[in-house]
């Protein structure tokens, strides 16, 4: 029993240690914290040399590297082969957010200013969220993504065509009862105002207060249905229809500033970059990670594989919900 007692009081002892060396020391933790201040700042390998001359680290090189290599025991910074400095790890980025990150708040001229440049002439919620996406990309010199309110994206007033030259038409759409969008649409052949004005009709007599997925598949079965000397025409309504659904599908999310991204070495390798662009194109992986931030009221932090999506491990992202005043996301 004696015995038994001395291995089980051994074990708590082993395990408090260990428990205990996963947490770096106050000097580890300051010395983490430049680390991050200037890869973040530099975007280079950090080196104990640099770090000695930081007027934050009263330490010796020598001595720092000590502390680097405690720090890069538990996971916190690594070495890239190609330098013999270190970056930060998702792990120690995210243990940086959680216990060292001090906020300030902003100021009343920086929210006066903020709001300046978001709040636009224009009353479209798709032209306000293009604002906040922007205003987001030059205040973090990254990229910026504000998704769209759903009502405004599904729910169809009225609709009217006029031609263009060059196969084009004019689409004007009446959205969420008082929002007027004008969208160019490129389409196969030309359409006379006669075909478009048929168009208009046959939508607004039978797709008001629907949304754009439901007319494009509506037609599609109704053409299905539809007598072979009526084809043609009906041919014209799905294939206009389809093209006003592909516009209304693509404000889905609203993205600026992704050409920053271009500047990070981090994203340097074509491959990774080429990935995540094509994220920004398809817009499903992108749009089901956002989702994620609906369920709390709370700023959200993605750090590298955190995402569960492969072209982001690199990256990370801070999302926050929002809600307008009629409570839609």
């Amino acid at each position: 029993m004696i015995t038994n007692y001395y291995d089980l009081s051994l074990g708590l002892l082993l395990l408090m240690d260990s428990e205990k060396n996963t947490t770096p020391s106050g000097r580890a933790k300051e010395i983490l914290s430049v680390i991050i201040d200037k890869y973040i700042a530099d975007g280079i390998p950090i080196g104990s040399k640099s770090l000695s001359m930081s007027e934050h680290i009263d330490l010796s090189p020598a001595s720092i590297r000590n502390v680097m290599s405690d720090l890069e025991s538990l996971g916190f910074i690594a070495s890239p082969h190609t330098s013999a400095g270190r970056i930060p790890t998702s792990k120690g980025y995210r243990f940086f957010i959680d216990s060292l990150l001090q906020l300030q708040p902003v100021n009343n001229r920086e929210v006066e200013s903020i709001k300046r440049k978001v709040i636009g002439k224009e009353s479209s919620s798709r032209a306000l969220a293009k604002n906040v996406s922007s205003a987001l990309s030059a205040i973090t010199q990254l990229a910026g993504i504000v998704t769209v309110p759903k009502q405004d994206i599904s729910r169809l007033k009225e609709i009217d065509f006029i031609p263009l030259s060059e196969k084009r038409i004019l689409a004007i759409l009446v959205i969420n009862d008082s929002e007027v969008e004008n969208r160019i649409l490129q389409m196969q052949r030309e359409y006379t105002r006669d075909e478009l004005r048929l168009t208009s009709n046959y939508i607004n007599q039978n797709y008001i207060g629907r949304s754009f997925n439901y007319i494009k598949n509506d037609l599609l079965t109704q053409l299905k249905k539809t007598k072979e000397l009526a084809n043609s025409l009906m041919n014209d309504i799905v294939n206009i229809a389809e093209e006003v659904s592909d516009e209304g599908n693509s404000d889905e999310y609203i993205l600026s500033g992704e050409n920053r991204l271009l500047d990070f070495d981090e994203l340097s390798d074509i491959s990774q970059l080429k990935s995540l662009f094509d994220a920004f194109n398809e817009k499903q992986e992108i749009l089901h990670l956002l989702e994620k931030s609906m369920s709390t009221s709370n700023i959200q932090i993605f750090i590298g594989e955190e995402s569960g999506y492969k072209m982001f491990n690199n990256c990370s992202l801070i999302t926050s919900p929002y809600t307008t005043e009629e409570g839609w996301l």
